[in-house]
């Protein structure tokens, strides 16, 4: 008989465990690279094209000024966090007393009428 209520949680299958930090901080690390870099060719986009067309070359600029704010945002972004039950609060019943012993029974301090280890009763 099992006297815990809560059901055991499921063991960790390793196709839905959690990815270690290590390779999630590469992960994002390699994110932000590669947004700096794009930022860089942005930036070096603006300069190229700013003879040919001042408006590709103000995409440029805007581009080059947003992607940083959104690099570091994505950057120290952690993993998605599970959701989890929030459970009922353990209602205790009211009377937690034990309940009265039986009237008509009556313990003794001596013993009488115990059997010992050869069957001969004392």
């Amino acid at each position: 008989m099992r006297l815990n209520s809560r059901p055991a949680e499921p063991p960790a299958v390793i196709t839905t465990a959690r990815q270690s930090s290590d390779d999630e901080f590469d992960r994002r690390l390699r994110k932000y690279a590669v947004m700096m870099t794009v930022r860089g060719l942005a930036v070096i986009g603006a300069a190229a094209f700013y003879h040919v067309s001042i408006w590709i070359s103000l995409v440029f600029v805007a581009a080059g000024a947003v992607l940083p704010w959104c690099a570091v945002l994505i950057a120290n972004d952690g993993p998605a966090k599970k959701r989890t039950k929030v459970l009922a609060p353990v209602r205790t019943p009211v009377d937690r007393s034990l309940p009265a012993p039986d009237a008509g029974r009556t313990v003794d301090g001596e013993a009488t009428n115990i059997r010992t280890e050869t069957g001969e009763q004392s």
